[in-house]
C-alpha cells in the first residue's frame, strides 16, 4: 500500500461542471459554457465534455470521419481560426453516447491557446474535483540526498499533500546547497500549482542527473505557502524526515 491516497473514480464516470468553462485559440473564443460535463476517460483527472451549442461552431472543420469509443461514436473535427489548424482535436458526440453527453464536444487540451475556469487559467488538464492538493507548514526536520551527497536540509519545510501523489516537500532555498545544482531550461505546468519557474538538475560526483528539483516563484493563489521554495523528485532522491529514511515511491514521474 502507497503512503499516499489514490485517486479513485471509475472509467467513464460524468459528472456536472459547476464552473463557467472558457477556451480561446489565436485570440479568439472557442467555447463559453456553464453547462460542462467532467468525464473521467481515466481514473486520475476528468475531461471537459462541452455542449455543442456553447460552441463557436463556425471555427469548426468537419473532417467526414468517425471514431469509436466506448462513450460512443464521435465525428472528428478540426479548428480553423485564420491561419490557424488544429486537425482532429474535436469530437462532437452523437445520440448514440450516455445521454449525458449527446450532442457534446471534447477538444483536445493541447488544441487551445489557454483554458479558464472562471476568470482564472487552468493548465494541463481540468482540475479533479476530488482531489485536494494542500501546501502545510511544518517543523518536521528532514534532509536530501543523493548518493549519500546531502544536498539540502531543513526544519521548516512546506508539505505538499495531493491526491495521487506522494508527499512533495518544498524547502527554503537557504536551506539547500545550489553548489550541487544546475540550472535547466525545463517549465512544466499543473493545474493545481500553476507553472514553474525554475527547474535544476543535479551534479554529484561528476555526473548530472536531469530535472530533479524545481520551484514556483508565482503559483496559484491556494498554493501560495510553496512560492519561492524548491522541491526534489522523492522518487530519484533519498529523503530522510524525523530521522527516518523514507522508500522511494513508484510514480509516473520515477
Amino acid at each position: 500500500m502507497p503512503g499516499y491516497p489514490k485517486a479513485n473514480v471509475p472509467v467513464d464516470h460524468v459528472e456536472p461542471v459547476p464552473r463557467r468553462i472558457r477556451a480561446f485559440l489565436a485570440g479568439e473564443q472557442v467555447l463559453d459554457t456553464t453547462q460542462a460535463r467532467y468525464v473521467w476517460e481515466w481514473p486520475f483527472y476528468p475531461q471537459y465534455y462541452i455542449p455543442a451549442a456553447d460552441v463557436n461552431r463556425s471555427l469548426l472543420v468537419d473532417e467526414q470521419c468517425t471514431e469509436e469509443s466506448s462513450r460512443g461514436a464521435a465525428r472528428l473535427h478540426g479548428l480553423r481560426v485564420g491561419e490557424t489548424i488544429r486537425h482532429s482535436c474535436a469530437r462532437w458526440y452523437g445520440d448514440d453516447a450516455p445521454p449525458a453527453l449527446a450532442d457534446t464536444i471534447r477538444f483536445d487540451w493541447a488544441a487551445m491557446d489557454s483554458w479558464f475556469e472562471e476568470d482564472e487559467e487552468v493548465f494541463v488538464h481540468p482540475r479533479n474535483p476530488y482531489a485536494r492538493v494542500d501546501a502545510l507548514r511544518s517543523t518536521r526536520s528532514m534532509r536530501v540526498e543523493l548518493d549519500g551527497v546531502v544536498l539540502a536540509e531543513s526544519v521548516s519545510p512546506v508539505l505538499v499533500f495531493e491526491t495521487g501523489l506522494p508527499t512533495r516537500y518544498y524547502l527554503n532555498r537557504t536551506d539547500v546547497d545550489f553548489s550541487h545544482l544546475v540550472p535547466s531550461q525545463t517549465r512544466t505546468a499543473c493545474p493545481y500549482k500553476g507553472r514553474t519557474s525554475d527547474y535544476w538538475s543535479i551534479r554529484v560526483g561528476g555526473t548530472v542527473r536531469p530535472d530533479l528539483a524545481w520551484s514556483y516563484t508565482f503559483p496559484t493563489g491556494a498554493l501560495l505557502p510553496i512560492a519561492g521554495l524548491v522541491a526534489f523528485y522523492n522518487e530519484k532522491v533519498d529523503l530522510i524526515v524525523d530521522g527516518e529514511r523514507l522508500s522511494r515511491p513508484k510514480t509516473h514521474f520515477s
